[in-house]
């Protein structure tokens, strides 16, 4: 955005805040809105129209737990910081397995490991937990969390035209041979949603877009709306548009036309947009994606450069009846999830995925979002903030809401593949789509987190999931809470944590009133294993980086002892 428009709208959202807060509260009550909510306070509770939330008082973050849930939460976390076990961890695993049989092996896990990360092995024996953490406060995102070794099948009949597909068979994913197998991935999310509304009100489910279609269409998705989006950047770079906002870059129609028509292009492209460009005959990056939608006239009439030939192709040359068929397939199993969802009063999470498969499992997710997002939000989007475009995905995203009339529902994350993402761009030489650093990460979350937040307290229609181990992060998710007089009643800002971890942040804001929940995997010992490894190596960082959070439970512990409540008991 240039720095005149920004600033306009700056002070544009900076007045319209303060009306909304004036409107709402009352001038008496608005001038004392700072008050709202207080972090680092003596406990959890409220000082008159404040609420104060403490991370520190150990009494109140474990009070969920027995002593021997404290113990066994130290001794994983510890082990969890150490990089020769989470590297080694699977052939730790397997001699384990050989020395003490599979059911001693089993029992011991649950005992340790997976009795820390996973609620049990269906929902019938995940229920006593989830009633638990709710009564304390906390609910739960479900998330069936087996994965599965499936054979690298052949790949569909088109092959991907980039370096991504060449390495492919290497992503650790879903990779499926048949249709078949989608729709028992689809019966069992619809078991993880039935077992997500009978055990609490207002929970969530999560999904895997991979699951439910072929990971080879999702990267020739993924290709071609990486490819479209490239070339609107490419035209508005010819029209002086280098440098400005995503939202505020536009395309002349006339001179594309002629810029194209000089490359060799014979579609009428300016006939295309006749419904979608404003009185100056120019549309923006929301308008062009819009042209995706007709997908059949668009294979005739658009071509677009090739670099390494030198030139003019077809942009939908791989996407045939074939694939129209595959999106139509997963569209309708999001479709059945969704109506199950519905009838069970569960949202749905769409877990993110790696970035040469995103774009397509956003696509889709967007496209949910337009049906069962109009009067409620159902259906949550995941954004990665490690990635460098977070920002104008999001508020790409925001916008198409606004204009569609949609509740916008995101779930904000730093990112989980960030080893494996930046080890491929330098292998195959492309850019690598992930922040610098931790920091600049940092930045990043905030910068689409504040965002979202504006949105929420300036039109009431978006909802976001702060999903963050980072106390910082939350702490300042709750200082903006109370600039913005967003209240945790309101219920258009929730926060996650992985079960498990961080319960000093978790039950404390549940306790205090916000939406809270535990990220819940559940499923057989011997096939979540394999996920309990992928996650330690996702959040090596984090558990190296914990020792906050066990000095908590070493206090708690102490203070148990001389308390003389080493014996304690949560009762709910």
């Amino acid at each position: 955005m240039l720095p005149a428009a920004a600033s306009a709208r700056a002070r544009a959202q900076a007045l319209l805040r303060r009306t909304l807060f004036t409107r709402r509260l009352g001038p008496a009550a608005a001038s004392q809105a700072h008050t709202q909510v207080d972090v680092g306070g003596n406990g959890t509770g409220r000082t008159g129209e404040g609420i104060c939330v403490d991370f520190e008082q150990t009494r109140e973050a474990y009070k969920s737990k027995d002593s021997l849930d404290i113990l066994r939460s130290l001794l994983v976390l510890k082990m969890c910081s150490y990089d020769f076990l989470v590297d080694n961890n699977e052939e730790i695993m397997d001699f384990g397995k050989k020395l003490l049989g599979q059911k001693a092996f089993d029992q011991l896990m649950k005992m340790t490991f997976y009795g820390q990360f996973v609620a049990g092995e269906d929902h019938n024996a995940i229920k006593p937990l989830i009633r638990k953490n709710l009564a304390f406060g906390v609910g739960s995102v479900l998330d069936y969390s087996v994965e599965e070794d499936i054979s690298q099948g052949a790949p569909s009949r088109h092959q991907c035209s980039n370096d991504y597909s060449e390495k492919f068979a290497e992503s650790h994913t879903y990779f499926h041979a048949d249709e078949s197998k989608c729709d028992q991935h689809m019966e069992t999310f619809i078991k993880c949603i039935q077992a997500s509304g009978g055990s609490s009100m207002d929970g969530f489910s999560a999904i895997k877009m991979t699951a439910l279609g072929r990971p080879q269409f999702l990267l020739q998705f993924s290709e071609l709306l990486v490819k479209w989006r490239r070339f609107f950047h490419f035209l508005a770079s010819k029209q002086g548009g280098v440098g400005t906002d995503v939202l505020e870059q536009r395309l002349d129609l006339r001179q594309m036309q002629d810029f194209l028509n000089g490359l060799g292009e014979t579609g009428d492209i300016c006939n295309a947009f006749a419904t979608g460009t404003d009185a100056s005959g120019s549309i923006d990056l929301l308008d062009w994606n819009s042209l995706l939608d007709d997908r059949a006239n668009l294979s005739e009439m658009l071509h677009v450069p090739n670099v390494q030939l030198g030139k003019l192709e077809p942009l939908m040359k791989d996407f045939a009846a074939e694939e129209e068929g595959q999106m139509r397939r997963i569209l309708q199993r999001m479709d059945v999830l969704a109506k199950h969802a519905v009838e069970n009063g569960v949202r749905l999470m769409v877990d993110a995925e790696q970035t040469y498969l995103q774009p397509a499992i956003s696509r889709l997710t967007l496209e949910m979002q337009k049906v069962y997002n109009k009067d409620k939000p159902i259906i949550f989007n995941t954004y990665q903030c490690y990635l460098k475009e977070a920002y104008d995905n999001i508020t790409l995203d925001v916008e198409l809401s606004r204009r569609k009339g949609w509740h916008f529902a995101a779930k904000l994350v730093r990112g989980a593949y960030m080893q494996q993402e930046r080890g491929r761009a330098l292998e195959l030489g492309y850019e690598d789509p992930i922040n610098p650093d931790y920091e600049s990460t940092n930045t990043m979350y905030h910068r689409c987190l504040d965002y979202v937040l504006d949105e929420i307290a300036l039109n009431r229609n978006a909802n976001v999931m702060v999903a963050s181990h980072n106390e910082n992060t939350v702490k300042h998710t709750l200082m903006r809470m109370n600039t913005l007089v967003l209240l945790p009643s309101d219920n258009k800002v929730f926060f996650g944590q992985l079960l498990g971890m961080c319960d000093q942040i978790s039950f404390p804001l549940g306790q205090a009133g916000f939406p809270v929940y535990k990220y819940v995997p559940y499923g057989p010992v011997s096939e979540v294993m394999p996920y309990l490894t992928r996650r330690a190596q996702e959040n090596r960082g984090f558990m190296k980086g914990a020792q906050k959070e066990r000095d908590l439970l070493w206090k708690e512990l102490k203070r148990r002892l001389a308390s003389g409540e080493l014996l304690y008991r949560p009762l709910y």
